[in-house]
């Protein structure tokens, strides 16, 4: 068993190290313990020396699963750090300070906690906590995407009151996010979810592009990241997966990636393709008009304003869902702005598909470029699915989940 295999010694119960640094969202964090540990989770509470200015360390060793651990010293064992770092099948951080995502993403160890952040190979979830001014500081920034490039997963703050009375972006995940997060990941990781094994999965991520000039072009917000979540969560639960992105994402280990850049591509590349699969998913924002020409030389601002004549692009979904070979699954994605709900049944039945994902961009950290996105999932059969803010990661995983209920079933 490895150390991250999801069923551990503590009477196979799931084992998380809950990491506390010194941030006043500290007191979530006792929520976080008694919810997990409610789950089934054995939870080894793990604190810096400075989060007890905020928490008691008492309080997380009548909660936890196990005493609270601050420094190196703490037990029997020399080597607490590595003990904690092989066991554990995931770690969570909540609240990560700015201090702490800097001193991780360096690859410092000068604590307990960072020294078994670097200790282990085991799934890691920051949640981040600082005031607005922390959170937007390019510095804060380069350290997350470093951490996001390395694996980590980032469970985004919210809006809402900080310390001090001050209201903006900054505040910790609600626990109840936090622990949905960490149960969902913990599933991911278990061998039982292998539920794709055999499947051949086709997926599109991204926006278009659709060129005016050499340097110009129309497209949309979409950063392709819940198309590359579904990709991945399809291929971790054991599925073939061929992702076609116009995004500059990380590239999902073990997928197939055909880069593609237009509506044109796009279609081309989904349609040439999409016989072959028992599962498509269409999440990719394809540009509904593009000019009818593009203009071969850089358009200039002393030569007037140009005329743009627009057509419509193909609706590749819609095409899917008339091509689509007896039982094969067909899902697509509604991103609107109102009557989000209507405009989602409608599209399920114009477009011919199994299960329509919809989400209202228009929502705070939902859709468009967030790395959390709140959805429902609505089904041909009448089912209908509301997955609240999650983290994408999360999301994708309950997409797959109604793409296998949908494989069991009988198909006519």
């Amino acid at each position: 068993m490895t150390s991250h295999d999801a069923a551990s010694p503590e009477g196979g119960r799931p084992f998380v190290v809950l990491g506390v640094s010194a941030g006043i969202a500290a007191y979530k964090s006792v929520e976080v313990c008694r919810r997990l540990v409610d789950a089934g989770v054995h939870v080894a509470p793990v604190l810096t020396e400075r989060a007890t200015r905020f928490v008691g360390r008492a309080t997380f060793d009548a909660l936890g699963s196990e005493p609270t651990q601050m420094t190196v010293w703490d037990e029997a064992s020399p080597i607490p750090h590595t003990r904690l770092g092989q066991k554990a099948d995931l770690i969570v951080v909540a609240p990560a300070t700015a201090d702490l995502l800097a001193r991780y993403a360096a690859g410092l160890a000068d604590d307990l906690l960072t020294t078994t952040l670097v200790a282990t190979t085991a799934p890691v979830v920051v949640c981040p906590a600082m005031h607005t001014e922390m959170w937007e500081h390019p510095t804060v920034r380069d350290n997350l995407a470093r951490l996001v490039a390395r694996g980590v997963t980032v469970i985004p703050p919210e809006d809402g009151r900080l310390a001090g009375g001050d209201v903006g972006t900054g505040r910790m995940a609600a626990p109840a996010t936090i622990v949905a997060a960490v149960l969902a990941k913990l599933a991911s990781l278990s061998p039982a979810t292998a539920d794709l094994t055999g499947i051949r999965v086709l997926v599109s991520a991204g926006g278009t592009r659709e060129s005016i000039d050499p340097v110009r072009f129309i497209t949309n917000r979409s950063s392709g990241k819940q198309g590359h979540a579904l990709a991945a969560a399809a291929r971790r639960r054991g599925a073939d997966v061929v992702l076609v992105t116009s995004a500059s994402q990380p590239r999902p280990v073990g997928v197939e990636v055909v880069e593609v850049e237009t509506a044109a591509q796009m279609e081309e590349a989904m349609l040439s393709r999409s016989s072959e699969a028992d599962v498509v998913v269409m999440a990719a924002a394809v540009a509904d008009f593009r000019p009818q020409v593009m203009v071969r030389t850089k358009l200039h601002k002393a030569d007037g304003i140009p005329e743009l004549v627009l057509e419509a692009t193909n609706d590749i979904l819609a095409e899917l869902g008339r091509r689509r070979p007896s039982g094969q699954i067909l899902v697509g994605f509604a991103a609107e702005t109102d009557d989000v709900s209507e405009r989602a049944r409608a599209k399920l039945v114009a477009k011919g598909v199994d299960l329509m994902v919809a989400n209202d961009v228009s929502a705070p950290e939902v859709g468009f470029d967030h790395d959390t996105n709140a959805v429902t999932i609505f089904g041909a059969d009448g089912t209908v699915v509301a997955v609240p803010l999650s983290a994408k990661s999360d999301v994708a995983d309950a997409v797959v989940d109604q793409v296998v209920l949908l494989l069991a079933a009988p198909r006519s």
